[in-house]
């Protein structure tokens, strides 16, 4: 009997020590957590794309595929004359792809292919270039009046970049991490505390967006769709706390 009541003693002991240990732990780790703020800053800045990118199509059909490409190659020169007129160096802003195609097969009554060809679908991808971005927006949105002229064209993309990126980003990046000083600043001054040390940073995501937008994304946007964008940077800041 007497070697039972010591055994439960020695285990209700060890419980009571081991509750203690818990305590302990969670009392110190609360103290360090009081230690430090955790905030995040933000910095953002407008900027003009200073390039752009025009991509479009030229789509010639004819029952002879010979007959298609000598078609395409006749008409080049019009769209050469045409962005001449515009003000694009045809040898510097122009860049003409490998071209493309394929059959198009004459169908049955009931749907089904006779193996006929009915005619041949080519496509000649075309590139244009140039750093005055507003000539790429004047043509994206005339070029389609080349069909007055008998041509069928497509436009497939219209791009805007920004070549100092890579600075711009490293200088939101230092304003991002004020900005999250500044609010941990704010936040501390109520209890009489100041911001300490940065104990951790971590850079979020950027976002690339059209001037007036709001979007955010987890994985980050990029837009090239508007020559004036919105660049935003975020940065997750731990200070400590004195």
């Amino acid at each position: 009997m007497l070697e039972r009541i010591e055994k439960l003693q020695i285990a209700i002991l060890g419980l009571l020590l081991a509750f203690g240990l818990i305590v302990a732990v969670k009392s110190g780790v609360n103290g360090i957590a009081r230690n430090s703020i955790a905030v995040t800053g933000s910095a953002y800045e407008i900027v003009k794309s200073d390039s752009g990118k025009l991509e479009i199509s030229l789509n010639v059909r004819n029952a002879d595929k010979s007959k298609a490409y000598a078609t395409a190659k006749s008409q080049m020169p019009i769209i050469y004359a045409y962005l001449k007129k515009k003000g694009f160096d045809v040898n510097k802003d122009v860049d003409v792809k490998s071209a493309s195609g394929y059959y198009t097969y004459k169908t049955a009554p009931n749907g089904a292919s006779t193996g006929e060809i009915l005619h041949y679908n080519l496509f000649q991808p075309i590139s244009i270039t140039s750093d005055d971005v507003n000539k790429i927006k004047d043509i994206s949105l005339d070029i389609t009046t080349l069909m007055d002229k008998g041509l069928d064209i497509d436009i497939s993309t219209t791009s805007y970049y920004y070549s100092k990126l890579p600075e711009l980003k490293v200088k939101l990046l230092e304003n991002a991490t004020t900005d999250a000083k500044e609010r941990a600043d704010a936040m501390l001054k109520p209890t009489h505390n100041k911001v300490g040390k940065i104990q951790s940073v971590r850079m979020g995501v950027f976002q690339i967006t059209p001037a007036t937008s709001t979007d955010v994304s987890d994985m980050g946007i990029s837009d090239t769709s508007t020559i004036e964008k919105k660049i935003t940077a975020v940065a997750n800041v731990e200070f400590r706390i004195k």
